[in-house]
């Protein structure tokens, strides 16, 4: 730990001082206790776009139009100008320093949708290892959406969802994936997980987990889609099973036929125009069968002896069986690259924003061996000991160095104390282990690395402001950045909104901080619920 708070004393210490193996990029952290964006530039005059986030390596600023249409993508750039009085913080900055693009610079513009397709604002992920970004686009939902024979009943519809892969570096689309008459859950990334190369996107409406390969040259290739079928050849299989037993059932046919009149076939229900049995609506799909054959196992496995197996099958397994049927996947993230961790639950809860009231359980399974390997209900304590002291294994997922170092209550005691003061103020156990589940599988980029956010090296109210990738609720008083090391320390402090408070504390006002992942830097937009021009204020160290 450094002795001085001074960054000339860091600098020097830095040279004569080794730090231990593994730890020189937690100890060139505490650099920013120095370097902070102290200076705040308030209702900056910007272009009137919907600002989405910086990509992980801070090289480009994503934005979009405000009618949907258009991918904006800007280049961080530190401020330069000249003055010719002392340069201090009480000094006011040169009227063209003032300005949006004297921090950022437009590279280009592209139209990515079309006239009856919208840009999901909500949704960005970034493939760092080619500067790739993925986008959708989609058109309206339909909630009454006619059924058909695969869809799941009460999922609304999207008529055409596109996703887009684009070089962030010159905006050159690459390539295209489109799902039609499908839903997929683009708030905050949630339908889509991104693990080095490998996507996952699941369709909600047909229950299918769609794996894709990004190759180096920009092209989406299918790699596998989990859901009805497990394995590459689980369709030939069945098909040729359906064509051998329809070619049994017709030869019986022809032998009746044979022995009596057509009358008597009519009579017996054998008419050719009675419809064949469709082997898609005979079985369930794979994926649920393997969770059912893992249900009953583990419950077999409890007892040694047959009467109690019986028993406990028919309390816990046939029982609930119809239950277990008529789960939906409602959510999946990759673990690593032979595993994904699936959410189940009831239509209703996949469907809606909130699903707290809704039961749920989570699969672990393996795609290599098509079976699930673990199953755990919202509410298993075994579950959540092992997302408290291994929660990095769910939420680390990218090749950025600056995301292994995103807090965490298994990285960070500062973490740990605040979810055990919060375990330990529960009323019930079991309600508090079904809220911290609740945010399994994690959504894929959803935290931001900047190292103010680092719960070692500053203290803040994580109401206010977190690095989670949500719009808070805005307050009128400034967030204060405190430091750990000196806990009567403010060290910055980040006010959202005009510099002197809005006048009318009627309307509900909600604000969206960005935050550059290794520079002081950070923007505040504040906007009410009716969307009119959002004010946006630039943190920085000046």
């Amino acid at each position: 730990m450094f002795t001085s708070g001074n960054v000339t004393a860091r600098v020097f210490e830095r040279q004569i001082r080794t730090p231990p193996p593994g730890a020189s990029v937690n100890r060139a952290r505490h650099f920013y206790e120095n370097l902070v964006p102290s200076y705040t530039l308030y209702d900056v005059d910007s272009p009137d776009h919907c600002f989405r986030k910086f990509t992980e390596d801070g090289l480009f600023l994503i934005s979009f139009s405000r009618n949907h249409q258009e991918l904006i993508v800007y280049r961080p750039s530190w401020l330069t100008y000249s003055t010719t009085s002392d340069d201090d913080d009480s000094t006011p900055l040169p009227r063209r320093a003032s300005k949006f693009d004297s921090f950022f610079t437009q590279l280009y513009s592209v139209n990515l949708a079309s006239s009856n397709e919208l840009i999901c604002k909500d949704f960005f992920l970034y493939h760092k290892t080619r500067r790739f970004g993925l986008f959708a686009t989609s058109t309206a939902q339909i909630h009454d959406s006619s059924p058909t024979n695969d869809a799941v009943p009460g999922v609304p519809s999207i008529d055409k969802i596109t996703f887009i892969l684009l070089r962030l570096d010159d905006g050159d689309v690459l390539d295209e994936r489109v799902f039609l008459h499908d839903f997929v859950n683009l708030a905050h990334n949630m339908g889509v997980f991104l693990y080095d190369d490998l996507l996952a996107i699941l369709s909600l409406r047909y229950q299918r987990i769609h794996l894709l390969q990004i190759r180096d040259s920009g092209h989406l290739v299918d790699a596998r889609a989990i859901g009805y079928f497990c394995r590459e050849d689980d369709e030939l299989f069945l098909n040729s099973s359906s064509q051998a037993m329809m070619s049994q059932d017709k030869s019986k046919q022809q032998s009746l036929s044979g022995n009596k009149d057509d009358d008597d076939v009519a009579e017996n229900g054998l008419h050719h125009s009675q419809p064949q049995p469709n082997p898609t609506n005979s079985f369930l799909s794979g994926i649920k069968q393997r969770l059912l054959s893992f249900i009953f196992r583990e419950i077999w496995n409890e007892e040694s002896d047959n009467v109690l197996r019986v028993q406990s099958l028919k309390k816990k397994f046939y029982f609930h069986f119809q239950d277990y049927v008529d789960l939906i996947i409602w959510k999946v993230q990759f673990l690593d690259r032979q595993h994904l961790l699936i959410k189940f639950g009831s239509v209703d809860g996949g469907v809606t924003r909130s699903a707290d009231h809704h039961p749920a359980f989570f699969a672990v399974y393996n795609m290599e061996t098509t079976d699930i390997v673990a199953f755990y209900q919202n509410s298993a304590e075994d579950l959540y000991q092992l997302f408290e002291q291994f929660s990095d294994h769910f939420t680390v997922s990218s090749s950025t160095p600056f995301m292994n170092f995103v807090t965490s209550h298994s990285n960070s005691v500062h973490a740990l104390e605040q979810l055990k003061y919060m375990k330990n103020k529960s009323n019930s156990f079991s309600q508090f282990v079904k809220k911290m589940l609740l945010s399994l599988p994690f959504s894929c980029q959803s935290q931001s690395p900047s190292p103010y956010f680092d719960q070692s090296l500053f203290r803040f109210d994580e109401k206010l402001i977190s690095a989670a990738d949500r719009h808070r609720q805005s307050s009128d008083n400034p967030i204060k950045f405190i430091s750990r090391r000196q806990p009567q320390t403010l060290k910055f402090k980040i006010k959202p909104g005009p510099e002197c408070g809005t006048a009318d504390g009627r309307s509900k006002k909600i604000c969206s901080f960005l935050f550059h992942p290794h520079l002081p830097l950070a923007i505040s937009i504040q906007q009410t619920l009716f969307m009119p021009p959002s004010v946006v204020n630039i943190h920085f160290r000046r």
